[in-house]
């Protein structure tokens, strides 16, 4: 029986049009849309609850602010000159020209990683570079001058992230096509990690009390803050690979799985060495899952994912938990939130697992066959792998991550130096005693007891409604000020 070719009229709604030229995959942009959405719902209002939380009563607002003001400068910096040094014509072996993406042609031409308009790279990868430093922050709260801060974000972001993003990313960056950093393992979280910890460094300790007392003010927004990290990763990790298909699936389902064996890893440790367990502890076990698969997330089998969950549990605990309290290295830089272990450590974790599980059919599914990926540690003993491949793979993979630490050591610490010379990195001792009300004049909390002077509102003045219910005209305690 012969075949017989039919023709099926294809929906309007799939042709071709004004809105949507020929080479618009519909599906594919979409999903970008969502994702870079669900990356930058991750810093907005994402970190910015989980800092405004984790963190002593008195610096809520400014920690929640430092993350707000860097995902609106990024956005500025990043459309103005910086996606250019990050993806656009090589300047360098390792950065691009700074060139503005604001045109309209340029913007609503396709893409060169997927089949969705330019709009949609640049705002995820914007995205990407926002959290970069909004996670950096976590390293600075609790004593970094606001105005330092303000400096300090388009500067690094200009001279560090751009130079990561395109060295490593980039067509034309020298480590392209060596280093296996999927989603960011390198690029983000150890360059935030090592540049936190650096910046901590130059801007000095908290007050000593802070240091020696800082509770979170409410480990309940807390945890909504880390719900917004965790389920933004779905977007973060799930749209590196710019296509709906196998890898943005397994991605996603990878992300997850490390996730959840990270945090259970973390909160047994937990329960063994200080018989509790601890909620601030599980978020930064479910941290360091996020992280450390990031890197090889669409590039490991499933059963891969555990093994780095259960390691990103588990060494990430042991330097933040044990190794920290015994060095006075770590000891005498003061990382308010640990970002060096969750981000860095686990970052670098990643990266080096990722060199050890890449499957090499999921390599070549997800990168062109004229780059030099070579298969993870474990498959080059494989039938028809070769075992060199594989060590420099692995040797690749620490060359990178040397590559990020030694750049972000000595960038950071240049721009640290250069914004020392303009204004004070550190705010001055009275207003570290004083917290929030100091820096911005508002408080997280409109609470009454903590010994401030109480500015009272018009409303008290005016006569009760109902006097039975107010036999006073004031129905809170002066203070001996106010009496006055």
């Amino acid at each position: 029986m012969s075949s017989t070719s039919h023709a099926f009229p294809i929906p309007s709604s799939l042709l071709p049009s004004d809105a949507s030229p020929e080479w618009n995959n519909k599906a594919d942009n979409a999903w970008q849309l969502t994702a870079a959405t669900l990356v930058g719902l991750q810093s907005v209002p994402g970190l910015v609850i989980l800092y405004g939380s984790m963190v002593k009563r008195k610096w809520a607002v400014n920690s929640a602010f430092m993350a707000l003001y860097a995902f609106a400068c990024v956005l500025i910096c990043w459309v103005s000159w910086a996606h250019g040094m990050a993806f656009g014509a090589q300047l360098l072996p390792f950065v691009g020209k700074p060139n503005h993406a604001l045109g309209g042609k340029f913007l609503l031409g396709k893409s060169r990683t997927g089949y969705f308009p330019m709009a949609d790279f640049v705002f995820y990868q914007f995205a990407f570079a926002a959290i970069t430093v909004v996670l950096l922050a976590g390293s600075l709260l609790g004593r970094m001058n606001f105005y330092a801060w303000m400096l300090f974000v388009p500067l690094w972001l200009t001279f560090s992230y751009t130079v990561g993003a395109f060295s490593i990313w980039d067509n034309y960056g020298f480590l392209q096509g060596k280093i296996i950093d999927y989603a960011g393992g390198f690029v983000i979280h150890l360059s935030s990690g090592i540049a936190g910890f650096t910046a901590a460094y130059w801007v000095g300790p908290r007050i000593s009390y802070d240091r020696q007392n800082f509770p979170p003010n409410n480990i309940i927004h807390m945890l909504g803050g880390a719900g917004f990290l965790w389920m933004g990763w779905t977007g973060f990790n799930g749209g590196a690979t710019f296509q709906v298909g196998e890898i943005a699936s397994l991605a996603i389902f990878n992300t997850h799985l490390c996730t959840a064996t990270s945090l259970l890893v973390w909160l047994t440790l937990d329960m063994i060495v200080y018989t509790k367990s601890s909620v601030t502890g599980a978020v930064q076990g479910m941290m360091t899952g996020l992280v450390c698969i990031t890197p090889g997330a669409g590039l490991v089998d499933s059963w891969a994912a555990v093994l780095m969950g259960a390691l990103s549990g588990s060494v990430p605990w042991y330097t933040m938990m044990v190794l920290h309290k015994k060095s006075a290295f770590f000891q005498s830089v003061d990382d308010t939130l640990g970002v060096f272990h969750t981000h860095a450590v686990a970052g670098l974790l990643g990266g080096v697992l990722s060199g050890v599980f890449a499957k090499p059919k999921l390599l070549r599914i997800m990168y062109s066959e004229d780059q030099q990926y070579g298969p993870g540690l474990l498959y080059s003993f494989s039938k028809g792998e070769s075992v060199g491949e594989g060590f420099r793979q692995i040797w690749y993979q620490f060359v990178g991550a040397g590559f990020i630490i030694v750049w972000n050591v000595v960038v950071t610490s240049l721009v640290c130096v250069l914004i020392s010379r303009i204004v004070d990195l550190r705010m001055q001792e009275e207003d570290l005693e004083v917290g929030d009300d100091a820096v911005h004049g508002e408080e997280a909390y409109a609470l009454w007891g903590d010994g401030e002077k109480m500015r009272f509102p018009l409303r008290l003045h005016i006569s009760p409604t109902i006097p039975s219910l107010c036999r006073r005209k004031f129905s809170i305690p002066l203070t001996r000020n106010q009496e006055e």
